[in-house]
């Protein structure tokens, strides 16, 4: 007999979800059928193998599991009836659920499982790329028609019609390899009709312009004279760069109890990675505008997302992003011609302002550190961005000859 039990995998996602998986155990060895979908370990109930109400999307998982596991024994009990000695590899290739075989199919399979897994930044972008796709095809097809010279006609449609950036279109590229990518894992797709890599199609992103504010104009955003609106926007935009550049969705993530005996602990939204940093005057102070709403220590320190469904991390994201646009227009609207200054100033240019005024003067291990970089080749790469030394030097020689 075969033993069907649904489980939470135990090796942990960037997320920190866990992949959602059928286990087929028979003859004490074991198989795993992955059902597409990840969860935070809180939100499962291993013993009665079901998703808790917690969840936003708990009733429509329950279902899909119930479905699963029902097939799953249907089509043992076949297996055991045929065969007396059959595997639990076998048990899985017989019973392992496929999605659809086509384009389209695999592409909507996609985004519904971006917002399952409550991922809202990239399903509201990623999208607009399976649509742009759809339009582009016209009509479904199989994966060994979306061959190299389909795709460059795809890349090539993007920027001559909707007027797109190189960047932009080899972002919807992205999506495309990752909905083949998706494919093949799920068995619908050979890895032989693969079209990125070597000799095909390459993922290469133009390099970007990264303009960072400079020591003064940072002094004028903290001396200007701003309404408390604007007021807000600056302190959100100050604790990121006073933060090494942090990331605004963690500035707006922040809660009381994340500042312990003079310093901040906190762990990454995007990596996960986890560190401690001093806290500095100038944050102490911009803290204390904000000590009038704080009722509890695991309170937000600031309001903008204070009313959002923290459980959900679908409802979260969305409500940073919005969050975000509203920041960044106030910055450019107000906080900026305030302190006079030209430069866009947006949430994501503290980051570049960090980089920027700390040049070559800190060690790049120490800086890797403090983006929170895994690999420091991205750090190196992106410190370039504002190293111009040695370049200002060499034109300087040239032109004083």
């Amino acid at each position: 007999m075969s033993a069907i039990k649904v489980v939470l995998r135990k090796k942990e996602n960037k997320d920190g979800t866990l992949p959602l998986a059928i286990r087929i155990t028979r003859d004490r060895k074991t198989s795993f059928i992955h059902l597409g979908y990840n969860l935070h370990e809180k939100h499962w109930d291993a013993a009665a193998q079901k998703v808790k109400k917690s969840h936003p999307n708990s009733v429509r998982m329950n279902n899909l599991i119930a479905a699963k596991v029902a097939e799953a024994n249907e089509k043992a009990l076949e297996l055991d009836a045929a065969k007396k000695h059959v595997s639990a590899k076998a048990v899985t290739q017989k019973i392992k659920p496929k999605a659809g075989d086509t384009v389209f199919s695999q592409a909507d399979l996609y985004i519904e499982r971006l917002k399952s897994d409550g991922k809202y930044n990239r399903w509201n972008s990623e999208k607009s790329n399976v649509k742009h796709l759809k339009e582009f095809l016209k009509h479904d097809i199989g994966f060994s028609d979306l061959s190299v010279s389909l795709l460059e006609r795809f890349k090539a449609h993007l920027i001559a019609k909707h007027k797109v950036s190189e960047r932009t279109a080899i972002n919807k590229l992205v999506t495309v390899r990752c909905i083949f990518s998706q494919a093949i894992k799920e068995g619908v797709c050979d890895s032989k009709y693969y079209p990125f890599g070597k000799g095909k199609i390459k993922i290469k992103f133009p390099d970007s312009k990264k303009v960072g504010l400079t020591a003064d104009e940072v002094k004028a955003i903290e001396n200007a004279t701003l309404n408390d609106e604007a007021n807000h926007a600056r302190n959100l935009w100050l604790v990121s760069y006073y933060f090494a550049g942090m990331r605004v969705s963690d500035v707006l993530r922040l809660n009381w109890s994340d500042f312990q005996d003079g310093r901040l602990y906190y762990t990454m939204g995007k990596n996960r990675k986890g560190d401690s940093l001093k806290v500095s005057e100038k944050v102490l102070a911009i803290l204390k505008q904000y000590e009038h709403i704080k009722s509890e220590d695991t309170d937000l320190i600031f309001p903008d997302i204070r009313y959002a469904d923290l459980e959900s991390k679908f409802d979260t994201e969305m409500k940073i992003k919005s969050r975000i646009n509203l920041i960044d227009r106030i910055l450019r609207t107000e906080v900026a011609p305030a302190a006079k200054i030209s430069k866009p100033l947006t949430m994501h240019i503290a980051r570049h302002t960090f980089g920027n005024i700390s040049g070559d003067r800190i060690p790049i291990q120490m800086l890797q550190k403090l983006y929170r970089h895994t690999d420091i080749k991205t750090t190196i790469g992106y410190q370039a961005n504002f190293i111009h030394k040695d370049v200002d030097e060499a034109l300087e020689a040239v032109l004083q000859s």
